[in-house]
C-alpha cells in the first residue's frame, strides 16, 4: 500500500500505543481475522518496551512539561524511555544546546520513579 500523504500528525506515548494494539488485536480476534506480521511484531515490540500505564506516562509528559528546559519532544522521549540513571538522561539530552546540573537530571529521575 502506497502512502499518497499524511492526513494528521500527533505524538503518542508508547504505553498509549500499547492499548491501542491491543484494542486492535482484540477487534482482529473477535472478527476472525488473522493478524498480520507486522501487526503481531509491533504489538510485541510495544509490550516489552513500554514499561508503565498509559496513565502514568500521560501524568508524567505533564509534569515534565512543567519544568524549566523541557521541551515537548524531550518529555515524550524521557515517558517513551523511561531512565533510571543520569547518564541515560544526558544521552536524551545530548544533541541539547545546553547542559543539565546534577539537581535537574536528580529531579528528573525523581518524577520518573514515582511513575514508573
Amino acid at each position: 500500500m502506497k502512502v499518497k500523504r499524511i492526513v494528521s500528525e500527533e505524538r503518542i506515548l508508547l504505553p498509549e500505543l500499547r492499548d491501542t494494539l491491543l484494542t486492535v488485536e482484540a477487534a482482529r480476534l473477535e472478527s476472525g481475522e488473522e493478524m498480520s506480521y507486522e501487526l503481531r511484531k509491533s504489538i510485541e515490540h510495544a509490550n516489552h518496551l513500554a514499561k508503565t500505564s498509559a496513565e502514568k506516562a500521560r501524568d508524567l509528559v505533564d509534569e515534565l512539561m512543567k519544568l524549566e528546559k523541557m521541551k515537548e519532544d524531550i518529555a515524550y522521549r524521557i515517558a517513551n524511555l523511561m531512565p533510571r540513571t543520569r547518564d541515560e538522561l544526558r544521552a536524551i539530552y545530548a544533541k541539547e544546546r545546553f547542559n543539565l546540573t546534577t539537581e535537574e537530571l536528580d529531579e528528573i529521575l525523581d518524577l520518573v520513579m514515582t511513575h514508573f
